[in-house]
């Protein structure tokens, strides 16, 4: 896998805090610090699977907009947690997760572009027109 070519989206520092919880912390070349809890790497796991059932959940907000608003309680789903992760290669970061998933590779590149600080979301999300 090449380097970035976009060094913001080049990490210098990496902490992982599994034992505690906390998340993930990154520094990115560009001096920006990220957080991620683990309950949000899981929402944004960058798998097929997961691709898939978020393109089925929006495709079905699309047809019948009640869905979207529905009132229904969902069923209770603990707190994603981390209890384990490697490094892969030197791009990409895979977790296990408390729930069993462990098939997303959390590549820099994705991780920048879903950090939850609202800069990123502006440089990396920009809303649709």
């Amino acid at each position: 896998m090449p380097i970035p070519t976009d060094l913001r989206k080049k990490p210098t520092a990496i902490k992982i805090h599994i034992s505690t919880g906390a998340g993930l912390d990154i520094t990115w070349a560009d001096g920006h610090q990220s957080h991620y809890d683990f309950p949000y790497l899981r929402d944004e796991c960058p798998c097929a699977t997961c691709n898939d059932e978020r393109a089925k959940k929006e495709s079905l907000v699309g047809t019948a907009p009640a869905f979207a608003s529905s009132h229904a309680l969902p069923m209770f789903k603990p707190k994603a947690k981390a209890q384990s992760a490697n490094q892969v290669g030197s791009y990409a970061i895979q977790f296990h997760f408390s729930d069993g998933h462990n098939t997303g590779l959390y590549t820099y590149d994705h991780l920048r572009s879903v950090c939850p600080c609202p800069d990123c979301a502006a440089t990396f999300r920009p809303a649709a027109t």
